[in-house]
């Protein structure tokens, strides 16, 4: 099958499937979905969830959390992974926010780079999920869930997953095909487990029909 070929057809199911599919972090502004998204790396969404409400009542704005102690910060986030460093990040972030941007989240990969806490991936689900805009943004799921399915071929980075990502999926369907990817690394394409029998995809799927000719 051309990968062109497999791409349609795989997007052509999700798009019946999950036509709805969005992020399952809980949020109610750009920061706070910063925020969270800070929050949720190499941590789950279920446990992010569960942190954050206390937090962006505590620091509705940037300003907020800005003139916070690390001590204050941590006392909400110490059950996520890393919360040391997550703290830096988030009262680090908010200062850049306030000082620089005027207390507004920036609306570029280029811009968000640049503050603390924030990489490549993390920009790009802002950039997804707030503004709708055509990124892609490659966690483990995203990366996983690619090779597998064969969307790309032995791609060794997630900047390489990516790029072909953004090569084969057409613009307006990106942002929702970052939560379809997402979504079913998680529950059905896991990392230990698969689980091919509830999988819809294994008509297009290398990794299932590698599987089967073990078999």
């Amino acid at each position: 099958m051309k990968i062109a070929d497999r791409y349609r057809e795989v997007l052509a199911w999700f798009a019946e499937n999950n036509p709805t599919a969005e992020t399952e972090l809980k949020y109610d502004s750009p920061f706070h979905l910063l925020l969270a998204v800070i929050l949720s790396a190499q941590c789950t969404d279920k446990r992010v969830n569960i942190v954050t409400p206390p937090l962006f009542e505590a620091y509705p704005d940037p300003a907020s959390l800005a003139d916070a102690t690390e001590e204050e910060v941590f006392s909400y986030i110490k059950s996520v992974s890393f919360p040391n460093n997550k703290t830096r990040h988030l009262i680090g972030a908010a200062r850049m926010l306030r000082d620089v941007y005027g207390s507004e989240v920036p609306g570029t990969l280029d811009e968000l780079v640049k503050l603390p806490g924030v990489g490549r991936k993390t920009a790009n689900v802002m950039l997804a999920v707030v503004w709708g805009r055509s990124a892609m943004a490659v966690d483990t799921h995203v990366f996983r869930v690619s090779n597998r399915i064969g969307l790309t071929r032995n791609s060794k980075t997630p900047l390489e997953t990516e790029r072909t990502l953004m090569r084969y999926i057409p613009e307006e369907t990106v942002p929702l095909a970052h939560h379809w990817l997402i979504l079913h690394g998680r529950y059905v394409c896991k990392a230990r487990r698969p689980e091919c029998e509830a999988c819809g995809l294994t008509p297009w799927c290398q990794y299932f029909q590698k599987e089967s000719k073990k078999k």
